[in-house]
């Protein structure tokens, strides 16, 4: 019935100085950020791929990943835009589960702060050096958002945590686009409160400092679908429901009204395969449409190296995820050459 401190963990700084990034790096991640920057504030017509694995559990394989998707966008690089998803955190419902490698760098073995911290922060690091690109991660918690700070281009706050004061605040300080999802209850105006309170400048406490922000103006919507009081899923990312959205940001006075579709969760049930079907359904919207051309920036889609999902646990199998069931390289790779070819 009480907490048990167990050790003071470094501060970002300290890690951040422990395992710094080069001025390539910091070049790269610069260029990388106009180029996702102008796709929200419409100076690009690019769409944005936010794509990758439901949980990167393992950094070989997840840089395995990257340099299939570095050769991929190479070549519709005229059309698309891909940020690669590289999620260090989970959220689980129950509380129960893989957390993400923050908490167990080897899912296999028993939860390790301290050495999660470093983990994450050298995957990243080795996933601009070896790919060449800056990658999304999802906040989960908003303290340590500075651990890596200096490497994510894309940050999203998940259905779970889209209501807390304390990520919408943390967003408002963020320099790169942040993807606001609706929460489970699927409530619009929940969704976009996020991203006014996000667009705001505010001043509160964080890490043990009384801070001011200036901002978000790169805080947008994401559509993940929702779940009824029985439990069952709805999908939002039909024509009626983008057009619902476009209607609702009209009303407000937001900067760069943007959302982003992912493909998977109460969109497709977790039916990972419909993640292809619902894709080219969000790009018809948008070819029939030249409002929502202008409001639909992109999509996040689970995949990777091999299909479906796997437990923790036994004959481990290279590159299949062990959360969520993603799609495989084959089905990805298709995909994304239809996404280009309908932009």
């Amino acid at each position: 019935m009480s907490f048990s401190f167990i050790k003071k963990l470094p501060t970002p700084e300290d890690i951040r100085n422990e395992y710094p990034v080069n001025s390539a790096i910091q070049t790269l991640k610069e260029k990388r950020d106009q180029e996702i920057r102008d796709v929200f504030t419409g100076k690009s017509d690019k769409f944005l791929a936010i794509i990758g694995p439901c949980s990167a559990d393992n950094e070989d394989a997840v840089c395995d990943y990257l340099l299939r998707l570095r050769k991929v966008q190479d070549k519709i690089s005229d059309k698309v835009l891909i940020i690669p998803r590289v999620y260090t955190n989970k959220p689980r419902t129950t509380g129960e589960g893989y957390k993400g490698m923050v908490h167990q760098p080897d899912p296999e073995k028993k939860p390790n702060m301290l050495a999660g911290l470093v983990a994450i922060r050298k995957m990243h690091i080795r996933a601009i050096q070896e790919s060449g690109f800056t990658c999304a991660d999802e906040m989960l918690y908003p303290e340590n958002y500075r651990y890596l700070s200096d490497l994510l281009s894309y940050v999203a706050v998940g259905a779970r945590s889209v209501e807390d004061q304390q990520h919408r605040l943390t967003v408002s300080g963020m320099e790169v686009p942040a993807g606001m999802k609706n929460p489970t209850s699927g409530d619009f105006s929940v969704m976009l409160n996020s991203v006014t309170a996000a667009q705001g400048s505010h001043r509160f406490i964080y890490r043990g400092w009384e801070v001011e922000t200036t901002g978000n103006p790169l805080a947008h919507t994401i559509l993940r679908g929702a779940v009824n009081k029985h439990g069952e899923a709805i999908p939002n990312y039909h024509y009626e429901d983008l057009r619902l959205l476009w209607e609702r940001y009209q009303e407000k006075n937001l900067h760069n009204p943007a959302v982003i579709i992912d493909t998977n969760h109460s969109n497709s049930n977790k039916q990972y395969e419909q993640q292809i079907r619902i894709a080219k359904e969000v790009l018809h919207s948008r070819l029939v449409d030249p409002e929502l051309k202008t409001l639909v920036k992109g999509l996040m889609i689970e995949s990777y190296i091999e299909s479906g999902n796997q437990k923790i646990g036994g004959n481990h199998i290279y590159g299949k995820s062990i959360t969520d069931p993603c799609l495989g390289w084959e089905d990805t790779e298709q995909l994304l050459y239809t996404i280009a070819e309908m932009c």
